[in-house]
């Protein structure tokens, strides 16, 4: 059974884990939007940090730099300018040649015919990009012009799972250059903190769903036709063998290889020059864009702020080429993780204390981080990580403060209950482990010594009250350290009687021996408290002391809320107290019973105690037992101090 303080120490925790599975659920902004795709950013980095992806060396960018702008005056360029850059790239046969530079208008009748006749020319190894508009709530009913429906992705499935991204305008060049070369939309939205994460792969546009640039670059460089090019609404984009996931947008996410510059560069200006090395393009995927700050073409990316757009087709590109993706699973995996992480955290955390729960807490985050982090670097899984890590630290901080709390009232309770029964060292290891003291009372074998000042009635009497009150209270007074030196629980003091035992709270297997030894150093520094007295013209006090061993009840004993004790009951209780009262009848100041003699006669056989002298006197019966017990007496033939430093 537990108690209605473990039951609400449990129920709080799973109630926060009902709670972040059903945010999960409903996944708010505030979360997914912002807090999640930082944390995505962050595995990006490690990522990189721990094991950088490998840079596609077939992959090559022409960029318009500053350095050929300085060279061939400021952007744009005329297009006879252009065609011959174009030309020169493709006369090194590349794979595929992405132009990543809008021609929405015409320039001249003349230099429009010649950049037209090069995409003639090559038009099976060329992709041009294609400007598009997108506005909330606005989108194109009219009739799509020529050549888009021919450019266009006609192969749909699961239809009513797609949510497309739809485009309200597009920026086709004028005729002949609209025919002659393959185009692809290269519109982007970045989140909300500014940030590009996400590629469309694919946009309506009225009844058509035009492909991405890169999409269109990446299907050309692998030899793959457009009819063998399928959109699967809610799902992603079959590229011949290959699928491409996207979320039910038909977005890729993103996945960045490095900062700008990740891949190789080469100045236009070089190209332009003649300079570059004749193989350089051949069987490449070369995309041409621009690179200089003042074309305004730069992206925000995980890993930086000023990324060339061009970069970043790039990197769609070689994300679908190489099948590098990152994906998303399904919101049900993502609710278990959450539901299984916060059990798990409940379930260790509920039976540690808060130190350990503590240090637990920390490997279940660096497990939950790991993990997630693996999943993320080496399968291209994004797992969301915002909602199990809430509930990690939410219930585990929870947990741990709630303990903390329960922990610190405990040891109150505990220092409160024993500090006048035990020592500073007891209590400490009482606190540091409860589960040493059972509060509730349990059965317990222990040595019960009582001890009793003889003839004190009449000595009271005969003296003044101060005086007598003084003596007593330095006679209990080294009584008590005594006792705490050898570890014992000083039970109570009734009157001028002392009671004590060993074995309880803490388990002492030597308690027989423990209660020997305190019994003969009560002796002995009773003696130097007699010569003491005497030096003083006082009469000293005689004690007689009687010890016990067996199997008692030990617990916290009384009224609850009123008076409580730390106590042992039982009939080897009674038994020990009336042994004590016999040491009158034998003139003894040790008496011992069978039960005691029987735990230290292999101590006393090889003269551990030093020159002590056992006597057998008699079986008696003691009132309230029906079977009598053999009684010793123990004294010391030679005085010294008893053997054993105690145990501080």
């Amino acid at each position: 059974m537990r108690s209605p303080s473990e039951r609400r120490l449990l129920a709080a925790p799973f109630l926060m884990v009902f709670f972040f599975v059903f945010l999960t659920l409903i996944n708010p902004p505030l979360f997914n939007e912002y807090l999640e795709t930082l944390l995505v950013d962050y595995r990006f980095k490690i990522r990189n940090l721990i094991s950088p992806p490998k840079v596609p060396k077939e992959i090559l960018i022409v960029a318009v730099d500053e350095r050929s702008l300085s060279r061939y005056g400021r952007w744009p360029w005329n297009r006879d300018l252009q065609a011959k850059l174009i030309g020169r790239i493709l006369e090194g046969k590349p794979k595929v040649l992405g132009i990543d530079i809008f021609y929405p208008e015409s320039e001249s009748p003349t230099t429009d015919r010649a950049l037209t006749d090069l995409f003639r020319k090559h038009r099976d190894r060329l992709v041009v990009a294609l400007g598009c508009e997108v506005e909330k709530g606005r989108t194109f009913d009219g009739e799509v012009p020529d050549p888009l429906p021919d450019l266009s992705i006609s192969r749909i499935r699961k239809v009513k799972d797609l949510h497309p991204i739809r485009a309200c305008r597009v920026l086709l060049p004028p005729p002949p250059l609209a025919e002659a070369v393959p185009f692809g939309h290269v519109y982007t939205l970045p989140d909300r903190d500014g940030k590009l994460r996400w590629e469309p792969l694919y946009i309506e546009y009225g009844d058509e769903f035009l492909p991405s640039f890169s999409l269109q670059a990446a299907r050309i460089a692998l030899g793959i036709p457009p009819e063998r090019v399928t959109i699967i609404g809610g799902k992603g984009v079959d590229l011949g063998e290959r699928t491409i996931p996207t979320d039910r947008f038909g977005r890729l996410h993103i996945n960045y290889l490095g900062r700008e510059g990740t891949f190789r560069y080469v100045s236009a200006a070089t190209v332009l020059s003649g300079k570059t090395p004749a193989d350089l393009f051949h069987d490449k995927i070369i995309l041409l864009g621009t690179s200089a700050i003042s074309t305004y073409d730069m992206r925000v990316s995980p890993f930086s702020a000023n990324m060339a757009g061009v970069e970043k087709n790039a990197t769609v590109v070689a994300n679908i080429v190489l099948s590098r993706f990152i994906q998303g699973v399904p919101l049900w995996v993502d609710m278990i993780v959450v539901f299984m992480t916060g059990a798990l955290v409940a379930f260790l955390l509920q039976k540690t204390r808060a130190r350990a729960s503590f240090l637990l807490l920390l490997a279940l985050l660096a497990l939950l981080l790991s993990s997630n982090l693996f999943a993320f670097s080496h399968y291209g899984l994004r797992l969301n990580l915002i909602y199990p890590l809430l509930t990690v630290i939410t219930e585990g901080s929870y947990m741990i403060s709630r303990k903390y709390l329960l922990e610190e009232r405990h040891s109150r309770k505990v220092r409160a209950l024993f500090s006048s029964y035990v020592t500073r060292k007891v209590v400490d290891e009482l606190i540091a482990d409860p589960a040493l003291a059972k509060l509730g009372g349990e059965r317990r074998e222990v040595t019960i010594l009582f001890s009793d000042i003889i003839g004190f009635t009449r000595f009271s009497e005969s003296h003044r009250p101060e005086e007598v009150v003084a003596m007593l209270n330095e006679y209990l007074d080294a009584m008590t350290d005594i006792v705490f030196r050898w570890e014992g629980t000083l039970d109570k003091f009734i009157g001028d009687a002392i009671m004590v035992f060993w074995g309880a709270p803490l388990m002492q297997e030597d308690h027989a021996e423990r209660g020997l030894r305190c019994a003969l150093h009560m002796l002995q520094r009773l003696g130097e408290l007699q010569e003491k007295w005497r030096s003083e013209g006082k009469n000293p006090l005689g004690v007689g002391i009687g010890i016990n061993s067996g199997e008692v009840l030990v617990g916290n004993i009384g009224a609850e809320g009123k008076k409580m004790d730390y106590t042992v009951i039982g009939d080897h209780v009674n038994l020990a107290s009336r042994v004590e009262t016999l040491t009158r009848k034998y003139g003894a100041k040790i008496l011992i019973t069978e039960y005691t003699l029987t735990k230290i006669r292999h101590l006393l056989e090889e003269g551990q105690f030093g020159h002590l002298h056992l006597r057998d006197l008699e079986r008696v019966i003691v009132k309230g037992k029906e079977q009598p017990v053999e009684i010793y007496e123990l004294k010391r033939e030679k005085h010294g101090t008893p053997r054993g430093s105690g145990k501080e």
